[in-house]
């Protein structure tokens, strides 16, 4: 895997497909001031690299159908998480896993369901995978903003990256 650091082009690139990933790649062109060509090589890398993992669309589930949109807080051993984290994703109602590193309560799973007997049965169904559900929290909204490290930078520091190394200009 390539360990060359972001540069601003890289960052640029990023923060417009967090304002839209719908973009094309010569939109991005413009606003970033390169070509299409250079846009499409770099989210090749991006991709490649991990850095880009997938282009999701963000969903309204009460609009979808879905009313019910609920966060189990939930405990799975640790050696058993990544054995899980498919099974978990294949419960229908599931929409998102999160595995966080350390105490009890290591699992955050978000479900949406039409009605309460669906949320049970979901509810059954992941405890039935050995998974201990500490809490369940109904979800009212969610907001989701563009993480600013990936808008372009001016100043002094513009061309440090925020270790602290310089960004080669090349």
């Amino acid at each position: 895997m390539d360990d060359t650091p972001l540069d601003d082009v890289d960052r640029s690139i990023l923060h417009q497909l967090q304002l839209n990933a719908r973009q094309t790649d010569t939109e991005i062109a413009k606003k970033v001031d390169v070509t299409s060509t250079t846009v499409r090589n770099r989210l090749d890398k991006l991709e490649e690299k991990g850095v880009i993992r997938g282009y999701y669309p963000e969903i309204n589930y009460e609009q979808a159908g879905y009313p019910l949109h609920v966060m189990f807080v939930c405990t799975v051993n640790p050696n058993e998480l990544e054995s899980l984290a498919e099974q978990i994703l294949d419960v229908r109602g599931v929409v998102t896993t999160r595995d966080l590193l350390g105490g009890e309560r290591n699992v955050h799973v978000e479900i949406v369901a039409g009605s309460v007997r669906e949320i049970e049965e979901i509810r059954n169904e992941l405890a039935g995978l050995g998974m201990t559900i500490n809490s369940s929290e109904i979800i009212s909204e969610t907001q989701v903003q563009s993480w600013d490290h990936f808008y372009p930078r001016t100043g002094p520091d513009a061309d440090q990256d925020d270790d602290g190394s310089v960004t080669d200009q090349r």
